[in-house]
């Protein structure tokens, strides 16, 4: 059944001003901590009170200033009390105001006056949705815990933590808002669109063909509806490919844009389907809550978030099925990662439309042109739960509800076992396979929070789901040729930059955060934290002794790691924050100094008593 959208009046409920008040708030702490881990912001230490320092820090105005109380935590983490944060102009109080604050710093945040205007419209964007998620509520941390895995999806409040404007989603409306956006959770259906093969490509798994796709994903009446409207507009279905897309897409791009198209009969609107789905975090994937056992379906989504427009790119038909095909072989032949437990979700199958003017227009792979129209479908994760397991986003580690609480906590407490166990536990799980495949292959993948399911038993993680296989992977430096059909994954960088695959995208990203909710919801001090990351990393180079000529080569326990500024990036240019056509793909990256390594204290003790590391039992 089809929702009657808000009406104008309801699509800005969620702007009241005690909730305005704290949205502002807490991204305006956000944003003085991030910025200050970039080294973007300097604030002056005024002096110490037990382990908080006192901080104030100046703006491009003399006349304001802001003055908040901080730890400042391993990897240069800034934990600052939100209740503390005072803004001062003239030496009278003022609101926070994050908008503002972008204002105020723009000089210091070194951002381009002509990106300057777009990023302000990211940061209000950013601010409107944590709003509504503050107006609208959710689970608590303990609900969380027994929730459905798509509940979970709905719930999650922070997208990746690293960045400070994280969900622009700039391209929508207020009313797309409440229709498309995941924590919305509202029920989407699909618009199907038939696309003559002159122009459409399909491919698929060895394990699949297009025929058992449609079957498999369609209902026999809607396949057959289809077929009939493809017949009554003059085509032969034999010469179409079907093609799920999202009704936000085929309103605001492919119904105009694709004009010619249309109006020559080799694309075909064929109607929605029956089936509703559920936007993920990722915004642009969909779960299929009328038939939960058939797969998501990812489209392309024409609007710009967090440093890049999320299309999909017609050419992944060319590569990405091969790719999840060689990279899910790779994963099962291996017999550590198969005793990890550690799987992937396969992108299955492909299917994208190549425009019959911006395909000539321009040569780069990458314009958001030439990515309005594909579709992939992606393997779904509840065929991979067994008795008493469950399914939860990696991204609720660091989710707390409204009330303040955790929900690492919430399952550490119902676990059974202390904080160290579980813990210990997760990295077995998320970072042992991670480093297997860095070390034994060169393979690395994108593992921020919203890439990765957790599969549970008694609230404690037993092993991991990854998922974004054929966008979010690479093979840096291979030492042997690539087969032929996966050569785009070969990723030539310097030497000095392979081990920021864990540093940046694991301890930077991951784990500094997640520290963080250990030590204030917890109890638990960042030492212990990092001495059982540095147990784990022993841990697994134990166990893969013919690899020791590589973890000397790429040392985890070195001394310092270069600084990765994300929030620079997209700073820089929040519409393509990477040049991901580049020569030297490292090249676009904003390196700044370095960070102090949080395990290297431990090093001499990780080469010489690895073996008994991290076997701790309840």
């Amino acid at each position: 059944m089809m929702h009657m959208p808000p009406s104008p009046r309801d699509v800005v409920a969620h702007l009241t001003p005690d909730i305005w008040t704290a949205v502002n708030t807490r991204l305006v702490v956000k944003s003085i901590a991030e910025f200050s881990h970039e080294l973007l912001l300097r604030p002056t230490l005024l002096g110490t009170d037990g382990k908080w320092g006192h901080y104030v820090l100046s703006t491009d105005r003399p006349s304001t200033e802001y003055r908040f109380r901080a730890q400042l935590l391993e990897l240069d983490h800034w934990l600052i009390d939100d209740r503390s944060v005072q803004k001062s102009i003239d030496g009278r109080p003022a609101p926070l105001d994050a908008v503002a604050f972008i204002v105020e710093l723009c000089a210091e945040l070194k951002i381009p006056s002509h990106v300057l205007p777009g990023y302000l419209e990211e940061i209000a964007s950013t601010l409107s949705s944590a709003a509504y998620k503050r107006w609208k509520g959710g689970p608590t941390a303990t609900a969380l815990t027994q929730a459905s895995f798509q509940e979970v999806e709905a719930a999650m409040t922070e997208g990746h933590p690293t960045f400070v404007a994280n969900n622009a989603r700039l391209g929508f409306n207020a009313v797309d808002y409440r229709a498309y956006a995941p924590e919305a959770a509202e029920p989407v259906h699909l618009h199907w669109l038939a696309a003559h093969k002159r122009r459409a490509e399909f491919a698929c798994v060895d394990d699949l063909t297009y025929d058992e796709l449609l079957r498999q994903e369609l209902d026999p009446m809607t396949l057959e509806l289809f077929a009939t409207k493809i017949r009554q507009g003059g085509g032969d279905p034999a010469f179409y490919v079907l093609i799920p897309v999202h009704p936000w897409q085929w309103e605001n791009r492919i119904a105009q844009l694709f004009a010619a198209d249309i109006a020559g009969g080799d694309v075909v609107h064929l109607g929605c389907g029956e089936d509703a789905y559920q936007a993920q975090q990722s915004i642009r994937t969909f779960y299929n809550v009328s038939r939960p056992d058939r797969r998501y379906v990812k489209t392309a989504l024409s609007i710009v978030n967090m440093g890049f427009t999320r299309g999909l790119s017609a050419s992944l038909a060319q590569s990405g099925a091969a790719i999840n095909q060689w990279v899910a072989e790779l994963v099962k032949s291996d017999a550590y990662l198969r005793g990890t437990g550690f799987t992937l979700l396969r992108e299955v199958a492909f299917v994208g439309y190549r425009h019959r003017y911006y395909e000539r227009a321009n040569r780069r792979r990458n314009d958001p042109h030439k990515e309005m129209l594909a579709a992939l479908w992606r393997e779904n994760p509840t065929a991979c739960v067994g008795d008493g397991e469950r399914l939860m986003t990696m991204a609720a580690l660091m989710h707390l509800d409204h009330g303040g609480k955790s929900v690492m906590k919430s399952l550490v407490d119902l676990s059974g076992v202390s904080t160290e166990v579980w813990v210990r536990d997760y990295l077995r799980c998320y970072l042992h396979p991670l480093l297997h495949c860095f070390y034994a292959y060169n393979l690395v993948f994108t593992p921020h929070c919203e890439n990765v399911i957790l599969v549970l038993s008694g609230h404690r993680p037993v092993r991991t789901i990854m998922k974004d296989i054929a966008e979010d992977i690479g093979v840096l430096n291979p030492e042997r040729a690539l087969p032929e059909r996966v050569k785009r994954l070969a990723l030539r960088v310097p030497e000095d930059v392979m081990t920021l695959s864990i540093f940046t995208d694991s301890f930077d990203c991951v784990f500094r955060f997640v520290a963080a909710i250990l030590y204030e919801h917890l109890g638990c001090e960042g030492k212990d934290f990092w001495r059982w990351v540095a147990d784990s990393v022993a841990e697994y180079q134990s166990a893969q002794p013919e690899l020791a000529q590589r973890f000397a080569r790429y040392d985890l326990f070195a001394p310092t790691f270069a600084r990765n500024c994300l929030n620079r990036l997209q700073l820089k240019n929040n519409r393509m924050m990477v040049d991901l056509e580049a020569e030297d793909p490292v090249d676009s990256l904003q390196f700044v100094g370095t960070l102090d390594n949080p395990i290297a204290q431990w090093a001499r003790r990780a080469t010489s008593t690895a073996s008994g590391f991290g076997h701790e039992t309840i």
